[in-house]
């Protein structure tokens, strides 16, 4: 139930985080759930070094969904400088 339940919170991430990022950032479900899910693993390194627990819960979603919109302006940085 474990990786069934990371990929639905790692699509949620994503998703809001396309949503609360301006721009427009081509990629399909499965980029969108890797995006999440990476965020939440970055969202929850930053948590921790700031010393906040985000083991889940509302606060788990806020950094997963920071974690994802780190990733995203990097990822539009890469892009851009591939001119794609």
């Amino acid at each position: 139930m474990g990786f069934i339940w990371m990929i639905i919170v790692g699509l949620v991430a994503g998703l809001l985080a396309r949503a609360i990022k301006p721009g427009s950032d081509p990629m399909g479900w499965i980029m969108t759930i890797v995006l999440g899910i990476v965020g939440a693993l970055l969202g929850g390194v930053i948590a921790s070094v700031i010393g906040i627990n985000a083991d889940g819960g509302f606060t788990g979603l806020i950094f997963s969904v920071i974690g994802a919109i780190i990733l995203l302006f990097i990822y539009e940085m890469i892009m851009s400088k591939r001119g794609v």
